[in-house]
């Protein structure tokens, strides 16, 4: 696994930048639960040295333990942290791409001390008047963006596992409200929760009269 780098985070310091945030997020494609973004500011090259960041790369990339462990490195490493958290029903009010920016834009607005740069995983700019790039594959390329990828997943991962208790019909635990064979199978039996996406292919398509309140 290629390590990733601080080249973004450099460059920009060079630009006049001192606070700069990785940006990513998590839940996109699940059929249920929230999707949650990270802010993460690491502190300059100087700063850093002092902290072990290996192992710190795409969430995708690592298996639950992995990340798990690296949770609280990041946590001790960074300057600042925020998640913004945007729920399955504004999911389908405002479809799933405005509630991952809207997420994205919760985490900056909550990072203390605030970022005057980000670098956002993918090629979509936060709505928020603040100097950013976007890196399609940042995740794989830029330390600050990859501890925010991990953050953000992790984050979502324990969420989804609260959600297990209040519905363990789903697998929640296991699939983490993503569309495998059992948890499709799962809405098939018993339709949707409260937590499903109700616009998303896969539940709507299960959702009877009666359940229209609920989820």
């Amino acid at each position: 696994m290629a390590a990733v780098s601080r080249e973004f985070e450099e460059r920009a310091a060079r630009d006049g930048f001192v606070r700069v945030a990785g940006i990513d997020e998590a839940g996109r494609g699940p059929l249920a639960g929230p999707v949650v973004a990270a802010a993460v500011i690491l502190p300059d090259g100087r700063g850093l040295e002092r902290f072990d960041c290996r192992g710190i790369a795409d969430s995708k990339k690592l298996t639950a333990e992995r990340r798990e462990a690296l949770y609280p490195r990041i946590h001790e490493m960074a300057v600042a942290v925020a998640v913004g958290v945007v729920e399955a029903g504004e999911i389908d009010r405002i479809n799933v791409l405005r509630a991952t920016l809207l997420a994205m834009r919760l985490a900056v607005e909550k990072i203390a001390p605030p970022p005057d740069c980000l670098l956002i995983d993918g090629n979509a700019r936060a709505p928020i008047a603040i100097p950013q790039q976007t890196i399609v594959g940042g995740d794989g390329l830029c330390l600050s963006i990859a501890a925010a990828s991990i953050i953000a997943k992790v984050t979502r991962d324990r969420l989804m596992l609260r959600h297990h208790e209040d519905y363990p019909l789903y697998g929640f635990s296991m699939n983490k409200g993503y569309p495998t064979q059992a948890h499709r199978d799962a809405i098939r039996r018993h339709g949707c929760c409260p937590i499903h996406r109700r616009t998303f292919r896969g539940v709507r398509e299960f959702i009877s009269p009666a359940q229209l309140d609920l989820c």
